[in-house]
């Protein structure tokens, strides 16, 4: 994960913390660990796409999503929002399974409930150069 890009974190301390573990396991693409972040009854939505609903629904989803390249990383630029809820804009750098890389601006927004697991998340970025 890249953060010398971030300019504005509007998060404290200890919510920042939280993410940056977040998205490591994200860039580790250790599907896993990522379920430990999640709430039963967590709901994903990706671009215009039906939105993906429960646990189990969500990490079936982003299993085979990641199933299309190699490697990721997220390139922090800017959190805005509050330690439950919160937007990241980021540059995401993926390496295809044909070892080109592609680097895609997305922006994700996240809501945490009181018990601090992701009740939902959306996620808007335009993945076609990961096919091409």
């Amino acid at each position: 994960m890249k953060t010398n890009n971030l300019r504005i974190n509007q998060l404290s301390s200890e919510g920042y913390e939280w993410y940056l573990s977040y998205l490591n396991v994200l860039d580790a693409m250790d599907i896993e660990k990522f379920a430990t972040f999640l709430d039963e009854n967590c709901v994903l939505i990706m671009n215009n796409a039906t939105p993906i609903e429960g646990k189990k629904a969500v990490l079936e989803g982003l299993s085979q999503y990641w199933q299309f390249f190699s490697d990721l990383e997220h390139d922090l630029l800017n959190i805005y929002g509050t330690d439950s809820s919160f937007m990241l804009e980021a540059v995401n750098h993926y390496k295809r399974l044909d070892g080109k890389e592609v680097s895609l601006r997305a922006v994700a927004l996240t809501d945490k409930n009181e018990t601090g697991k992701v009740i939902s998340v959306r996620l808007f970025t335009d993945t076609s150069l990961l096919y091409d």
